[in-house]
């Protein structure tokens, strides 16, 4: 099940709040201007599962999201312990950072955490099976997928280039809780 944790800047050890159901995070998440929605879970996928059972399982979806966003291309990324680039790929987005397109990921398993800085809270998403997130261009925000990542998730992309991190510098990132502090 997702989470949402929510912390003020200024106290980055202590949530204001944290949010359990769907719609709660769904509705906070919105305030700030970002999109989260629940989606069901296609029972038919299996671990065994290749990329296309997973676009094609999710090809109604798929298609929505693509009309309404406009995307050009959604393709699906699997991590687990046995990645051989793990350590690095984890590296690469911990810090934060900003993309000039949206960021959009739907976790058909496993889990990632995303912390947006949005202002002067921080909006820590734990993202399950069947979370799909929106985070809108420009937003600052850090991702980690823990120590012994596990997740396979649809990725939309309105530019064919993929996104390109644009850090900003801020250690703000090593003040707040890891995936695995979470979980």
């Amino acid at each position: 099940m997702s989470q949402l944790f929510v912390y003020h800047s200024s106290q980055p050890k202590q949530a204001l709040k944290v949010l359990n159901h769907a719609e709660d995070i769904s509705s906070t998440l919105a305030q700030a201007g970002v999109r989260f929605e629940h989606w069901a879970a296609n029972p038919a996928l299996t671990a065994q599962s290749t990329h296309e059972d997973i676009l094609a399982a999710y090809a109604a979806d798929i298609a929505r999201v693509k009309q309404e966003r406009g995307d050009l291309t959604v393709d699906v990324v699997s991590i687990d312990e046995k990645h051989p680039d793990k350590v690095e790929l984890r590296a690469q987005f911990i810090d934060e950072h900003t993309h000039s397109e949206d960021e959009v990921r739907f976790f058909v398993s496993g889990r990632g955490l995303f912390n947006l800085h949005i202002n002067e809270h921080i909006y820590a998403v734990l993202c399950e099976k069947g979370a799909f997130l929106s985070v809108p261009a420009g937003t600052q925000h850090w991702f980690d997928m823990g120590e012994h990542p596990r997740f396979t998730a649809l990725r939309f992309f309105n530019n064919p280039e993929g996104l390109v991190a644009q850090f900003t510098g801020d250690g703000i990132a090593a003040d707040y809780p890891l995936l695995d502090d979470l979980v």
